[in-house]
């Protein structure tokens, strides 16, 4: 008996000395990717081997969420660990030209690796701003407060969506001597500084793949973190040539098969360089799929089985892949119904590299280590969640003020603060296909996609029993709604900033 103690105490000692062996850290986000749109999570019109190599040789999350149904609010929710409705203006959309939406001195993924000796790169899509609203930035010069400033030691990537140029760390790529970038108000390309502006989105995902892999290889010495941001598969759908055809779903399918070649590759480059095992690879994406004309024809349905797509409340504008796979510690292909936000990243990577926050940085970030490694009994350090969807100005009368929709999450239940989905259930037409069109159905809203004159002021949904989120249940629940509307008015005091509306419901409804 008295062996116990000490074969328990060389466990925890070899398991301490695994978390301080600061593993390398890749983490993979992608655009607009959907819950189905990888054969590891039930796609069939389109094949991932890539990025099934993940699943089979770790673990994937069912119940994995981004803080937001847009873009650029879930990156700064993956970066601060902080739900990005906490920051002092709501305004998370950071279009070119916008202010650095993250905040001087704010703990980031980045900021605290460097804390464990990481160098740390990012490569791919930024779309989180440049500069201060003080002095606004000047394109010519260095674009600073940026990437380099929240922890970063290196950038390659575009401002935002394939914005027409590349950025690396503080300069515009090919701007020629003498020459500035100079803007016309509201213009997209500029009137000056014209030959900086050379992209061609074909070719976008394999200069990213490039920089990528230039980034391992010249730190495959010492502990680093890739934060690793492809546009694939955010609009236009622009597959390079050789990917044109790979898939049973157009070019929808075609944009993801060259996605995952390019996963595929960053796997291959860790293997060559004998990386792999001492190396945590985690794959997301930013918010819930787009519904295609094209692909939905051939049989493809980017958020099945959810209700809902980008920028929606409904869960296929938030439930999203996550896979991980770090060998020796995530069992290998494992699935975990551990409810997860990627806001919860900052978190588990302290808890990895066995670091503890300080106090303030990320306040909505939950350590998942323990549900990566499957340790018994299971710890479910997430008890709840916020979401909020997309502004939407379709909604919305001219002249009026573009709301969001807001929902909060504990066990089985789900309570949305309003009517609707959001963008796929606005009367008037948007660049989205709208939830009927799709083949959705919710008990709020008729057959042709018109909502109920009778329709409950807000949603309650049981997950457990109908994950489509098909039936309301608000009028039979009236306890559950109560003490969610509580929970959620708690959650937002947490800090000094609460979630708009204070708990009371709204709509993204401008008519019957």
């Amino acid at each position: 008996m008295k062996l116990l103690p000490l074969i328990l105490a060389s466990f925890i000692s070899l398991h301490s000395s695994a978390m301080a062996a600061t593993p390398n850290i890749v983490l993979i986000l992608a655009d607009d990717l959907g819950y189905n749109d990888l054969s590891c999570q039930g796609a069939t019109k389109v094949t991932t081997p890539g990025i099934d190599r993940l699943a089979q040789e770790g673990m994937r999350f069912t119940d994995a969420h981004t803080p937001a149904g847009l873009c650029s609010p879930s990156r700064y929710g993956v970066l601060t660990g902080r739900y990005p409705w906490r920051r002092d203006s709501l305004n998370t959309w950071a279009s070119p030209g916008a202010a650095l939406l993250i905040e001087p001195g704010r703990m980031t993924t980045a900021s605290l690796l460097k804390q464990a000796g990481y160098v740390s790169g990012i490569v791919g899509k930024w779309h989180l701003g440049f500069g201060t609203k003080e002095k606004p930035v000047d394109w010519s010069s260095e674009l600073k407060p940026g990437p380099l400033e929240v922890g970063f030691d290196y950038f390659f990537g575009d401002v935002a969506n394939r914005w027409g140029c590349y950025v690396e760390n503080h300069r515009i790529l090919g701007l020629k001597k003498g020459e500035t970038i100079r803007f016309k108000e509201g213009a997209k390309r500029p009137v000056s500084g014209r030959a900086a502006f050379t992209m061609v989105n074909e070719d976008n995902a394999t200069v990213l793949h490039e920089k990528a892999i230039a980034f391992i290889e010249k730190n495959k010495d010492r502990p680093f973190y890739l934060h690793y941001v492809p546009n694939n598969i955010h609009t236009p759908l622009t597959p390079n040539k050789r990917f044109q055809g790979t898939s049973q779903c157009g070019v929808y399918g075609d944009f993801i098969k060259e996605l995952d070649w390019s996963v595929g590759g960053l796997l291959a480059t860790l293997d060559r360089l004998g990386l792999a095992t001492n190396t945590l690879v985690i794959f997301t994406s930013d918010n819930g799929g787009v519904y295609e004309k094209n692909a939905l024809a051939a049989g493809h349905r980017c958020c099945a089985p959810f209700n809902g797509q980008k920028a929606d409340i409904w869960e296929g504008g938030n439930r999203v892949p996550f896979l991980a796979r770090w060998p020796g510690h995530i069992p290998t292909n494992t699935t975990s119904a551990q409810l997860l936000c990627i806001t919860d990243l900052l978190a588990t990577f302290a808890a990895v590299t066995g670091q503890a926050l300080p106090a303030g940085a990320g306040p909505d970030s939950c350590n998942q280590l323990p549900a990566l490694l499957q340790t018994t009994p299971v710890v479910h350090t997430r008890p709840n969640l916020i979401v909020q969807s997309g502004k939407n100005t379709m909604a919305n009368k001219k002249g009026d003020k573009a709301v969001e929709l807001w929902a909060v999450r504990e066990g089985k239940w789900k309570l949305i603060l309003g009517q609707g989905a959001g963008s796929s259930t606005t009367p008037s037409k948007g660049v989205q296909l709208r939830f009927h069109e799709v083949g959705m159905t919710n008990s709020d809203f008729s057959a042709a996609g018109v909502l109920n004159t009778n329709a409950p002021a807000a949603q309650l949904y049981n997950l457990a029993a109908d994950p489509g989120e098909t039936r309301n249940l608000y009028r039979k629940h009236r306890e559950v709604v109560a003490r969610l509307t509580n929970l959620f008015k708690q959650l937002g005091k947490a800090e000094d900033n609460s979630p708009p509306s204070d708990g009371e419901p709204t709509s993204h409804l401008s008519g019957p």
